[in-house]
Formats: structure tokens, C-alpha cells, sequence
């Protein structure tokens, strides 16, 4: 699982949903505004988690976005694999999961995938992540933690 800023942003983006949503459905220009990311960039991003299942929009005027589930049932890795483009291909069109390091690249990614499954949208809201090595609960910077440099 490629750990990107798609993947970075719509993590954002959610935790602002399930720290707002208490009151109805969240505007996209609200989340915005409040995180600084483009709202265009926001819509691309909740299309594609809306057709991963895990927002559900309301038009009309109150209308916005909310969580399909509670924030404890879904994992960081959905966030991340709903807006992934799925290619290994990276920056440059590059395909990091051919060649003679393939192996390298295919563990990293199992590592990722298995360490964002341990995590809930609702340990982002919180700031916790599960130690990778102890299980003990720590202190995430800014949503992520801190034992995955995410740079």
C-alpha cells in the first residue's frame, strides 16, 4: 500500500468529519476551509471514499458528508486503499513492484498495510497509535504516528 498524500489528506479530511459530524452531515467547504486543502481536491477525494463505502452524502441545503461507519470500524488502511491508485507505479510512472527489489517493496508494503490495519479512524481523532512492537498506546503527530515516518 503506497502511503501518499491522497492517502495522508483524506485521513485529514475524515477526523475533521468525525470531530464535526456529531451535529448532521459536514460540508466539504467547511473541511476546507478548517484544513486548508483545495475543495476540489476534497471532492475528488470524497467521491472515491464514497464509492469505498465509507462516507455517505446528503445534498440540499444542510447537506454534507458523514461517516457509513463508526470511526471505530474503519481502519486507516480503508482510508488509504479507497483513494490508492492501485498501479505500484510511483512518482515518474516507475513500477517498483517489478524488477530485481520487488521483494523489498512487496514487504514494505505488507508492513504498512498490516500497521495502518491496526489503526481506526478513531485513534486518528484521538491521537493514539499502537506501538508496532509492544502494542502500547502512543502519542501520533498530527493523526500519524510516530514509529511510520510518513515524510
Amino acid at each position: 500500500m503506497r502511503v501518499g498524500t491522497k492517502g495522508r489528506y483524506a485521513v485529514v479530511a475524515l477526523v475533521d468529519v468525525a470531530l464535526n459530524g456529531e451535529k448532521g452531515p459536514v460540508a466539504l467547504g467547511e473541511v476546507a476551509q478548517r484544513q486548508q486543502i483545495s475543495l476540489s481536491y476534497l471532492e475528488q477525494l470524497f467521491a472515491m471514499l464514497r464509492r469505498a463505502g465509507l462516507v455517505v452524502a446528503s445534498r440540499g441545503p444542510g447537506g454534507g458528508y458523514r461517516l457509513q461507519r463508526r470511526a471505530s470500524e474503519i481502519s486507516l488502511a480503508d482510508v488509504f486503499g479507497a483513494v490508492a491508485d492501485g498501479s505500484g507505479q510511483g512518482e515518474g510512472g516507475r513500477d517498483w513492484l517489478s524488477g530485481p527489489a520487488a521483494h523489498v517493496w512487496t514487504g514494505l508494503d505488507q508492513h504498512i498495510t498490516g500497521f495502518l490495519s491496526t489503526l481506526t479512524l478513531a485513534d486518528a481523532v484521538r491521537g493514539e497509535a499502537r506501538n508496532g512492537s509492544s502494542g502500547q498506546p502512543g502519542r501520533m503527530a498530527s493523526g500519524l504516528s510516530a514509529d511510520v515516518k510518513l515524510a
